[in-house]
């Protein structure tokens, strides 16, 4: 039976992964890494407030690390708020858990990430991938969603927008073009947790049509 720290527990993808943990065989041990209280409440989940930018090395001990941590420029403030939130803070804590013994980095990131892509967003996901995976996991498995399907507890118009596209046409995405159809929040929760139990070694990328 295994530890599992999660980082981005109260966002829509954390939140199922709470969730399947909870059920989950695997693992004994359930470490949510927040800044604020939760409403979680289960026997196996130990909630730790931490100070991302000030963060104590001890607290940052698990067999498998879930991030699903993220934000939009709007609830930032700033590309550079938003780029400490998708990049530094992950990243740091992928660090300190490489340095304490962690096997396992699971990861959500973006579809289209490339650290050399023109886009913001995309290049910050891309350096993230970078920086994580210059760590040498024994395994680093990462996910690339396209449109996250689900209810978030925060309103998101482009992403809304976005959900009604997929909803629309999602149908005549097959093909090359499958890979852009919209993923439920639930099936990469369950996605992740399975790959991070397939005994997989070395780095391993799921696209979205993949999940």
């Amino acid at each position: 039976m295994k530890t599992a720290l999660i980082i981005g527990a109260t966002g829509l993808v954390g939140s199922k992964i709470v969730r399947r943990l909870n059920d989950s065989k695997f693992y004994s041990r359930v470490i949510l890494l927040v800044r604020r209280k939760s409403d979680f409440n289960h026997l196996k989940f130990e909630e730790l407030l931490i100070d991302f930018d000030n963060i104590d090395p001890e607290s940052i001990k698990g067999d498998d690390v879930f991030c699903a941590i993220g934000t939009t420029i709007k609830k930032a403030g700033s590309k550079e708020n938003q780029y400490k939130i998708d990049c530094e803070y992950p990243y740091n804590i992928a660090h300190i858990a490489k340095q304490n013994g962690t096997k396992q980095f699971i990861l959500v990131s973006s579809i289209g990430a490339d650290y050399n892509s023109n886009n913001f967003y995309l290049r910050t996901k891309g350096e993230l991938e970078k920086k994580i995976s210059e760590l040498n996991f024994e395994t680093f498995i990462i996910l690339r969603p396209s449109i996250i399907l689900g209810k978030r507890n925060e309103f998101r118009l482009g992403e809304k927008i976005g959900i009604i596209f997929m909803s629309l046409l999602g149908p005549l995405f097959f093909g090359s073009l499958k890979k852009y159809k919209g993923v439920r929040a639930s099936a990469i929760a369950l996605r992740m947790i399975t790959a991070a139990n397939q005994n997989l070694k070395g780095k391993h990328i799921i696209e979205s049509d993949k999940i």
